[in-house]
């Protein structure tokens, strides 16, 4: 038997692929099926964000004379209702599962111990095991943090109303997309990056970011401090440089980043931050043992976490299969999907243009915001080692590249690319455009 600790994507996928392959396998999962992704990460932030967009737009239309009313926000219904979708797909993963073949064991503690894994106390006979136990979010150490109003984003939804005031403390995607979301609902939101906002992303992105943000204030180099209230939490204490300064609000939300969850896990190699050390064939310090998912660390991503659980199913089947790293598409949401994948650009040039006109990004023209297109290639060679997208679509964009940079595609093999129209796609046109530029270049 083989067992999996962990219903989320890397846990579920590994267990689907396991079970397809005829061997008895067992999963325990402590909460629902899903895992975070699911019930507390990007579905949710999906429903909300479907929601704000449409808030948006419609905004744009009014104030274009297009439409005469503008929707309000019933939160605790948008709530309750975003709750009762996740249940039914949490059905259908369920079911999917059990269609495989797979035993579930709700509502226990899965744990190891060295080789031995127990689900609660009953210790299960387990001829491998893959851990795929999640992460939890990262909370600094503070005064006032046991308010009521403070949140962080596994517990954000059970706050009872939309807030008038929202502090966000962090500068990350996370942060970057609760802002969007909550500033269109109606909220007046601060966001406290304690460095630069959104700094790891590409900086036309970055910009492009803050655009869409407009009425969201961006706090940067702004370091959290404490909280303070009676029973609710009042005014969040914040310092930069040298200043201190004082946030009123009712409402404070901490995405400072994930940390994985390993602490049922005994007798593993672990990681400063309690991340379980993996090689790239997913097996842990224990043979017999792999782990996949946010319990290895970064860079928490649900499609990662699938693939590794793939990896590791695939080795206990007996092939030799191991993980790339090097090309992965990233999204953030907001009006647009923000989507890029970045290689080694060392020996890289690069064009961007704004994105095309097409679904969704029409009436964007006046404002100037369809997006942008940028293609990053080897000046030598042409091959493909950056992309960045942003627009309706822009994610499933990233993704194929990302795949392709995997294959070491070349801008000159667009040549002869015929793509879809309308479409807000300017990607493939403008890797055209590079190769035309890097031959001219070239032939000088």
């Amino acid at each position: 038997m083989i067992v999996i600790l962990g219903g989320g994507p890397g846990g579920r996928m590994a267990s689907i692929r396991l079970a397809s392959a005829g061997k008895e396998v067992t999963l325990i999962e402590h909460g629902g099926i899903g895992g975070q992704c699911l019930h507390v990460g990007c579905m949710p932030v999906c429903a909300l964000n479907d929601i704000a967009r449409m808030i948006h737009s419609a905004r744009s239309f009014s104030s274009a004379g297009l439409i005469d009313s503008l929707p309000s926000v019933n939160f605790p219904a948008i709530i309750r209702e975003m709750h009762t979708i996740q249940e039914r797909i949490a059905g259908i993963l369920d079911k999917e599962t059990r269609g495989a073949g797979v035993e579930i064991l709700y509502n226990k503690t899965g744990r190891l111990e060295g080789k031995e894994v127990f689900a609660g106390d009953e210790r299960l006979d387990a001829d491998a095991v893959i851990a795929a136990t999640g992460s939890r979010p990262l909370i600094p150490e503070a005064e006032g943090l046991h308010l009521a109003g403070v949140y962080n984003p596994h517990t954000i939804w059970s706050i009872p109303d939309l807030p008038e005031e929202l502090v966000i403390v962090g500068g990350g995607v996370m942060a970057a997309e609760f802002a969007y979301i909550f500033s269109r609902f109606g909220s007046r939101v601060t966001v406290v990056s304690r460095s630069g906002f959104l700094k790891n992303v590409d900086k036309h992105l970055r910009e492009l970011a803050k655009k869409e943000l407009d009425g969201v204030e961006i706090r940067e180099d702004c370091s959290f401090c404490s909280c303070s209230g009676t029973s609710c939490v009042e005014s969040v204490q914040v310092k930069t440089g040298e200043r201190s300064s004082g946030i009123e609000t009712r409402a404070l939300l901490i995405t400072a980043g994930l940390l994985p969850r390993s602490e049922m896990l005994k007798g593993v190699k672990k990681g400063p931050l309690g991340e379980v050390i993996v090689d790239n064939h997913m097996r842990t310090s224990v043979p017999g043992v792999y782990a996949c998912g946010d319990v290895t660390g970064p860079p928490y991503l649900t499609p990662v976490a699938r693939h590794q659980g793939i990896v590791a199913a695939d080795n206990i089947l007996g092939s030799d299969r191991t993980m790339d790293y090097r090309y992965i598409p990233q999204s953030i949401n907001l009006t647009n999907e923000l989507a890029f994948c970045i290689g080694d650009t060392s020996n890289s040039a690069s064009v961007t243009l704004p994105g095309p006109a097409g679904p969704g990004s029409f009436w964007s023209v006046p404002s100037g915001s369809t997006g942008l297109a940028k293609v990053m290639a080897d000046g030598e060679t042409g091959r493909l080692t950056g992309v960045c997208s942003a627009g309706p679509g822009a994610g499933l964009i990233a993704g194929y590249l990302a795949f392709l940079m995997q294959r070491n595609f070349s801008v000159h093999e667009f040549e002869d690319f015929i793509g879809v129209h309308p479409s807000t796609d300017g990607v493939y046109d403008l890797a055209k455009y590079t190769s035309f530029l890097l031959n001219k270049h070239n032939e000088r």
